[in-house]
């Protein structure tokens, strides 16, 4: 059962969409938008941005995310992906690792162009996540 009402759903939804336009992705042609939604209920924006050094690549979601944390949001609720595909694409691991860090809790909800939506907790995408209790700290 979703955590938050359709309204903000689609409020999520439909800024992963206008987000996706601005995505650059000249190499694999696969076109993803995120949103993220905060405690604060302001919701920040990402598109996956491709460099010829494909490592040097960045995910629609952690954009988002690291655009959140730039604005001083450090408490995700939940977070949108959109691509326009046939299936629904999730978080690869490196992202759910970084939204792990944010909140392990969050809820994500996947869109495709089909307006076919899944939502899952993190916790089901990334079990037994490692974190921030998995450092010990100098004393």
């Amino acid at each position: 059962m979703p955590l938050l009402n359709n309204e903000t759903i689609n409020q999520l939804k439909s800024a992963a969409i206008k987000a996706s336009a601005n995505a650059y992705c000249p190499y694999s042609r696969f076109v993803v938008g995120a949103a993220v939604l905060c405690e604060s209920g302001s919701i920040y924006t990402g598109c996956n941005v491709e460099n010829a050094s494909l490592g040097l690549t960045v995910c629609a979601e952690r954009n988002a995310v690291f655009g959140a944390v730039a604005q001083g949001e450090t408490k995700i609720v939940a977070v949108a992906v959109y691509a326009p595909v046939d299936t629904v694409t999730a978080p690869c691991g490196a992202c759910r690792q970084v939204i792990s860090e944010f909140n392990p809790k969050a809820e994500i909800y996947m869109f495709n162009h089909k307006e076919l939506l899944t939502q899952v907790n993190l916790q089901e995408l990334l079990p037994m996540a490692f974190g921030p209790s998995d450092i010990e700290n100098p004393t």
